[in-house]
């Protein structure tokens, strides 16, 4: 639960005297959703963050800032059936990451398993692995929690047309490099905070 958000929106809320019923009528959303976001039970996504600020009449970052404190320790994800690309990927992340809890898999399965019990932040998945595809993946780690950030790593540049249509973030080709994960963590549907740094 976001707590803090919640707490923030609420009192820009109070503080511009609108209730919940009017603020969910600027923004066309039911008084519902509004009621969600101030119990701390749902976090509203990056767009409508950004009606927010704007109806609300405040900086963009003090809404996002405050979505992203619940974010403490962010877990990171990468997913490939090849150990070689984990052995040579995972130090990169935990490198450009060093405050991410960061868990290579070999089996989709098992990262799928490990995102059911772990709210996971950013998805790095190999987009082909055996009889598994990486795009079939990313649609069950949105439908466990729509705001993960998926990147997609393949040696392929022909794939990253399918790639967009997934929901996903952003497309890296392999090897992993520092350079080529700090470009990709700029263009995050969902940002979040490391370190105190906004990502």
């Amino acid at each position: 639960m976001n707590m803090l958000f919640a707490e923030t929106l609420k009192k820009l809320r109070t503080e511009k005297g609108l209730t919940q019923r009017d603020l969910a009528e600027q923004l066309y959303v039911t008084r519902t959703s509004v009621n969600r976001w101030e119990n701390g039970s749902r976090l509203p996504d990056a767009a409508m963050i950004v009606k927010l600020a704007e109806t609300l009449g405040v900086d963009l970052h003090i809404l996002f800032n405050a979505a992203a404190e619940s974010d403490e320790r962010p877990n990171v994800i990468m997913v490939d059936d090849n150990r070689i690309v984990l052995t040579g990927g995972l130090p990169v992340l935990k490198e450009v990451l060093p405050h991410a809890a960061v868990t290579g898999f070999t089996k989709p399965a098992e990262a799928v398993a490990y995102a059911r019990h772990n709210r996971v932040a950013l998805a790095f998945l190999d987009i082909e692995m055996g009889s598994v595809s990486g795009l079939d993946v990313c649609g069950e780690l949105l439908q466990i929690n729509p705001r993960t950030n998926v990147v997609f790593l393949t040696a392929y540049p022909s794939y990253a047309f399918d790639a967009w249509e997934t929901g996903a973030c952003g497309f890296m080709l392999k090897p992993v490099t520092a350079e080529e994960v700090q470009k990709r963590l700029k263009n995050l549907r969902y940002p979040f905070l490391l370190g105190g740094a906004d990502i």
